[in-house]
C-alpha cells in the first residue's frame, strides 16, 4: 500500500512585473505566483497542485495549502484516489474550516490544490492525462463527483446525467476533430494594460501570423487610451481576427454600461468582468444594456453557488472557469454542467503561472463530453513562464492539442523551486 509521507509546499513568485507582463486596469504591478503542492509518498509518485495568486500574500495561501495539505500525511494513496468525492465532502464540510468561508476565499482554494494534487496523484497511476481520465468515466460517475446539495433547484443528478448522456454518441467524432485540429485558442498577450503603443502593434502582428483568431485588451483605466489601443490593434488585426476586451471589475454597474457603450464601436466580441464578480444582479443589468455584446466572467467567481445564479439571471453569455480559484475539479464539473444546461459557452480563465497548463484539460473534455456546441469554444493562451512546467502547453496555428503526458498540468519542473522560491530563491536575493 502506497502512503502520503509529506505535503511539502513552496511560496513560488515570478518577477512578471518588472516587464509588467499581466498588468491590467486593477492589477498595474503582478508577480505572477503559485502557492505550490507536492503530495510526496513512499513511491515512485507525487501529486501537483497549487493555488495562482499575484504575488503579496503567496505567504498566507501557502500557509493555508499547507494546513490542509498536512491532513493527508500517513493516509492509503489507494483510498483518497478511488474516492476523491469522499475526501472533497470531508474537507469542504469541515465545519470548522467552512466557519473560514465557507466555499470562498484563501481556505476554499487551498482545499482545492489539495483535491487537485490528489487527482494529479491518480490519474498519474492510471498513466493517463486528466481529461483522457475523466472521458473514462461514465456519465454517472461524473455526475457522483459533484455536490448537489445547493444545485439542484437549477440541475439536479438526473438531469445532469441525461446531459452527458445525450452527448456521449458524439464523443467519438468530437475527440476525432480534436485529435486533428485542436481547439482554438485566443491570446491575451498583445493587451497588457502596462505595454507601450509599439509593443502592442507588434505583438498583434505576431498574433495575426501565429493563427490566433481572437486577442483580448485590458481596459478600464482611461478611456482615451482604450479608444486609442483598440483603435492601433484593430488597425494591425485587420477585419478577419475579433477583439474582445477585459476590465478586471473595475468598473461599478453604470460607469459599465456607460463605458462599453462608449467602446461598442469597435465591433467587440465580448467584455469582460466589467464590475465586481460576486454582483451577479449588476451583471445582468450590465448584460441587458450591453447586449448584443455579450459579457464573459467567472474567472472570480468563489464557487458553483454563484455561478448557478450568475447563469439563472442571465448575467454572463460566456462563463468562464478557472483551475485553482474554486474547490477543486468536482466543482469546476459542476459549473461545467450548470453552463451546458443554461446553454452558455465555457471559455475558461488561463495565463499566470501553470494556469492554462491546469485549465486545458478541463476545457478538452468540455469540448469532447459535454458543450453543446464545441466549435464555439476556445480557451485563453498568455505565452509567459510555460518553460517552468514538466508538460508545457502544445499551442501551434492558434489552437491548443491535447496534451499527452500523465497527469493533471499542474507539474512544476525541478530547479524551480531553488530560483524562485520567495525570499531566498536566486531571482529574488540578488
Amino acid at each position: 500500500m502506497t502512503t502520503i509521507t509529506a505535503a511539502e509546499v513552496v511560496d513560488l513568485r515570478f518577477p512578471t512585473s518588472v516587464m509588467l507582463d499581466g498588468s491590467d486596469a486593477m492589477n498595474p504591478d503582478p508577480d505572477y505566483s503559485a502557492a505550490y503542492l507536492r503530495l510526496h509518498t513512499d513511491a515512485e509518485l507525487t501529486g501537483h497542485g497549487f493555488v495562482f495568486t499575484i504575488g503579496r500574500g503567496n505567504d498566507i495561501q501557502a500557509t493555508a495549502v499547507a494546513s490542509v495539505g498536512e491532513r493527508l500525511v500517513g493516509r492509503q494513496v489507494d483510498g483518497l484516489c478511488e474516492h476523491v468525492a469522499g475526501l472533497a465532502h470531508e474537507l469542504l464540510w469541515d465545519s470548522q474550516l467552512r466557519w473560514l468561508g465557507p466555499d470562498k476565499g484563501v481556505i476554499h482554494m487551498a482545499i482545492g490544490a489539495v483535491i487537485n494534487a490528489v487527482w494529479d496523484l491518480r490519474v498519474r497511476r492510471e498513466g493517463r492525462p486528466l481529461w483522457e481520465s475523466l472521458l473514462a468515466l461514465s456519465p454517472s460517475e461524473i455526475v457522483e463527483l459533484v455536490d448537489w446539495t445547493y444545485l439542484s433547484d437549477v440541475l439536479d443528478p438526473g438531469q445532469a446525467r441525461e446531459l452527458l448522456e445525450e452527448r456521449r454518441p458524439n464523443r467519438t467524432d468530437r475527440l476525432a476533430a480534436v485529435e486533428s485540429d485542436g481547439l482554438a485558442a485566443y491570446t491575451t498577450g498583445p493587451g497588457w494594460l502596462g505595454y507601450t503603443d509599439d509593443k502592442l502593434a507588434d505583438l498583434c502582428r505576431q498574433a495575426v501570423n501565429d493563427g490566433f483568431g481572437l486577442v483580448k485588451l485590458k481596459v478600464g483605466h482611461d478611456l482615451g487610451d482604450d479608444h486609442r489601443r483598440l483603435a492601433i490593434a484593430r488597425d494591425v488585426l485587420g477585419s478577419e481576427v475579433e477583439i474582445a476586451v477585459d476590465a478586471n471589475q473595475r468598473w461599478g454597474v453604470d460607469q459599465a454600461i456607460e463605458w462599453v457603450q462608449a467602446l461598442s464601436g469597435h465591433d467587440l466580441r465580448w467584455v469582460e468582468e466589467p464590475t465586481h464578480p460576486d454582483d451577479v444582479l449588476g451583471h445582468a443589468t450590465i448584460a441587458e444594456a450591453i447586449a448584443p455584446i455579450p459579457v464573459a466572467t467567472g474567472e472570480h467567481l468563489a464557487n458553483a453557488v454563484l455561478a448557478k445564479q450568475l447563469l439563472q439571471v442571465r448575467g454572463t453569455g460566456i462563463l468562464q472557469v478557472d483551475a485553482t480559484r474554486v474547490g477543486g475539479l468536482h466543482e469546476q464539473l459542476a459549473m461545467l454542467m450548470l453552463a451546458a444546461q443554461a446553454g452558455v459557452d465555457v471559455i475558461p480563465h488561463a495565463g499566470g503561472i501553470g494556469l492554462c497548463e491546469a485549465v486545458q484539460h478541463i476545457a478538452f473534455f468540455n469540448a469532447i463530453a459535454l458543450a453543446a456546441e464545441p466549435g464555439r469554444l476556445m480557451l485563453e493562451h498568455v505565452d509567459h513562464l510555460h518553460e517552468h512546467m514538466a508538460a508545457p502547453v502544445d499551442v501551434r496555428d492558434g489552437a491548443y492539442h491535447l496534451p499527452r503526458l500523465p497527469g493533471s498540468g499542474t507539474a512544476l519542473v525541478d530547479g524551480v523551486d531553488a530560483s524562485f522560491g520567495y525570499p531566498t530563491g536566486t531571482e529574488w536575493s540578488l
